[in-house]
């Protein structure tokens, strides 16, 4: 479904990603893991569109994105995108930040009732702030707000960060279920290893921009996690 190859960026004279080389396929659930600063957030803006690529090449269901489209184009292709700290828009109502896709895909008018099926809190709040809303509760928002765009490829970045441990296995459990039953393809970002092997299938660890280790979750080894991921 998602296919990079040799793909570069920079920040100013920084070098963030190296030849890099990654794929995920359709209806996986791919964790993208590593340290702090290693470049996982950089590659997720690269595949949406928020930060440009400095060489190589981003397919999306066999279509170049790297150079012509635009985040919005990218989302009608299909990709929605849940940015670490969830990014809500704190003085508008849940329903208003459930409806900001909607501008985005003219197809779609309505909210899904998926939405309010998996998040039936939302539907109870849906004339309250978003900044009003408890972490865990803006988290589901911003996870709803990327599903009224019916995508077919759901980012995920670090969407356990400053989350109650109740609220966590609600969202691991959330993100198997949108896998599993609804056929729906998730790449994520998560540090946390436990909630890693729990809810993902397959992995890919970064280490200064480059790949230094990919596989099927159930084989990731301690000497790995000892060398690339411990503090």
């Amino acid at each position: 479904m998602l296919e990079l190859t040799r793909l570069n960026h920079h920040y100013g004279e920084s070098h963030t990603l190296w030849d890099l080389d990654f794929s995920v396929e359709a209806g996986s659930r791919t964790c993208l893991m590593g340290r702090n600063g290693v470049g996982k957030t950089t590659l997720l803006k690269c595949i949406m569109g928020l930060e440009p690529v400095s060489g190589g090449e981003i397919r999306f269901q066999g279509r170049r994105l790297e150079h012509a489209s635009r985040p919005e184009a990218r989302v009608r292709a299909g990709i929605a995108y849940v940015p670490q700290g969830r990014d809500i828009f704190p003085r508008l109502t849940v329903e208003e930040n459930l409806r900001i896709g909607l501008g985005v895909c003219p197809q779609l008018r309505h909210i899904p009732d998926l939405v309010f099926e998996l998040f039936p809190v939302l539907k109870d709040m849906l004339h309250r702030c978003g900044g009003d809303l408890s972490g865990g509760q803006q988290q589901q928002l911003a996870i709803g707000r990327a599903l009224v765009l019916q995508p077919s490829l759901l980012l995920l970045d670090e969407p356990t960060e400053g989350i109650q441990p109740n609220i966590i296995r609600e969202i691991g459990d959330l993100i198997v279920h949108l896998n599993e039953s609804l056929g729906l393809t998730v790449l994520l970002v998560e540090q946390k290893l436990a909630f890693a092997r729990r809810v993902a299938g397959h992995f890919t660890i970064l280490d200064k921009g480059r790949k230094v280790a990919a596989g099927v979750i159930d084989e990731l080894e301690d000497a790995v996690v000892r060398r690339h991921l411990s503090v």
